[in-house]
């Protein structure tokens, strides 16, 4: 392992090689075009749907279908990152995290072309199955590359650029808007766009394949025949040994509590904008301004969510490295769970989205700062990769269910109440998922100041 001799005084960074800053910018550039795919999805499913089943947007079997695609997705990426993180273990985190990579970004330029709502499904939960190879590799890698307060500071980092990906997807809608709205590109199939400039980070895959190589921990293990003894033999590893069943277990509730706040609750915050600013502009504006000024609050309301998630992050690696990590999970799910339903609850403009969304984005983004730095403290070298895949993606389950949740809630619980209401009581019911989270912080084991387990 590549490090130099520190001092305590010495900047964390001052330690760093030359390689190690050149796996973590690969690693990291892996995850935040990861998250920027997941982000174009978000904001051009409806839009993308709205074209392939011919319906309006704030249309009920329109909304329930685009949930049950996130579903899908969702299931997808659980699968995907259960799969590589144990084929990681086994055959090397570098070699499965390139194959991850030329996975979801193939399949999301292939999403450009599709032609029907059935099609655009499928080719989600094979984009799903890419995308959720990369965190738990990408973490293994890191974690195993660098240490002491270098480890903790590009681990959370890790979770910081993917707010880059988050903004960039933002930037390149609102591009994209601009290229619709003076007629460059057709408005209708301008959702096209989006998913062909995802195929982009193909090329990253290329720089994976030949400049990054496998850490030293999973060297030795090679060199000493104790990797795994088969593609899924880590699971038995893991399950056998009675701590890391309980870590798994303990990780996994922290994770499905935190994914799918957001990805089952908050993510639907776009949708219950674009419902609110349509009703909040109409009474303004003349028609023909309508979609486009929606389209513009849209955008700026995810930009400052984008913006409080990175200052969540922030705030959580800093409490989890001064007070420990089991103090910083509690005052994350706390803050999600009530600056959640007060969003759902009262946003009804603009301008209410503009403070609300910030908020909100910190506080449901600030645990998976710590999913980078808590999970893979929980498990040894030998089945780390499988072990942060599993917990990890078990949210990514957990999250799909919710969606479902959420679709029955939306359409058939609070089907009959005048939309957008259906959106918002079903997030504020769902929001109960933060206090899983919260008291599986009470048994989760501390971690801080601890060395990584061999």
């Amino acid at each position: 392992m590549e490090s130099l001799p520190e001092s305590p005084a010495t900047p964390w960074w001052r330690g760093v090689s030359r390689y190690q800053w050149f796996m973590f910018m690969v690693v990291a550039a892996a995850w935040l075009f990861d998250t920027m795919d997941q982000r174009l999805f978000s904001l051009a499913r409806v839009p993308t749907l709205t074209d392939l089943m011919q319906l309006p947007a704030n249309d009920v079997q329109l909304q329930a279908f685009a949930k049950v695609v996130t579903a899908l997705f969702l299931i997808g990426w659980g699968a995907g990152g259960l799969t590589f993180g144990a084929l990681g273990d086994r055959f090397g985190r570098v070699r499965l995290l390139t194959i991850s990579i030329l996975l979801y970004s193939i399949c999301t330029g292939l999403t450009a072309m599709c032609r029907t709502h059935i099609e655009f499904a499928v080719l989600r939960v094979a984009t799903g199955v890419g995308i959720g190879g990369i965190f738990g590799l990408a973490v293994a890698i890191i974690a195993e590359s660098v240490t002491g307060p270098a480890r903790l500071a590009m681990l959370a980092g890790l979770q910081l650029l993917s707010t880059i990906g988050n903004v960039g997807a933002a930037f390149v809608k609102m591009a994209v808007d601009a290229l619709a709205t003076n007629g460059t590109i057709s408005a209708e199939h301008s959702w096209r766009w989006l998913f062909a400039i995802g195929a982009l980070p193909a090329l990253l895959g290329i720089v994976s394949a030949f400049g990054l190589r496998e850490s030293d921990p999973w060297l030795k293990l090679k060199q000493s025949g104790a990797l795994p003894p088969s593609m899924f033999g880590s699971y038995g590893q893991l399950l056998r040994d009675g701590e890391q069943r309980a870590n798994l277990v303990i990780g996994s509730l922290i994770s499905i509590a935190g994914v799918m706040g957001l990805w089952a609750i908050g993510e639907y915050a776009v949708d219950l904008q674009h419902a609110v600013f349509s009703t909040y502009y109409a009474a303004r504006h003349p028609s023909e301004h309508v979609p486009m000024l929606v389209a513009q609050a849209k955008n700026w309301a995810y930009l400052l969510q984008m913006s409080g998630g990175a200052v969540g992050m922030l705030a959580f690696a800093w409490l989890a490295d001064r007070q420990g990590r089991r103090p910083a999970f509690a005052a994350s799910f706390t803050a999600a769970f009530i600056i959640t339903i007060l969003v759902y609850w009262r946003l009804d403009s603009p301008v209410s989205a503009y403070w609300m969304m910030p908020l909100m984005g910190a506080a449901q983004f600030s645990a998976f700062a710590g999913f980078s730095i808590y999970l893979p403290e929980l498990f040894p070298a030998r089945t780390r990769g499988t072990g942060v895949s599993i917990a990890y993606n078990l949210g990514r389950f957990g999250a799909a269910a919710g969606s479902f949740g959420s679709a029955f809630l939306t359409s058939v619980l609070f089907g009959a109440l005048p939309a957008p209401e259906p959106l918002r009581y079903s997030a504020m019911v769902m929001c109960l998922i933060f206090l899983l989270g919260l008291f599986a912080t009470i048994a989760a084991p501390e971690t801080k100041g601890r060395d990584l387990l061999d």
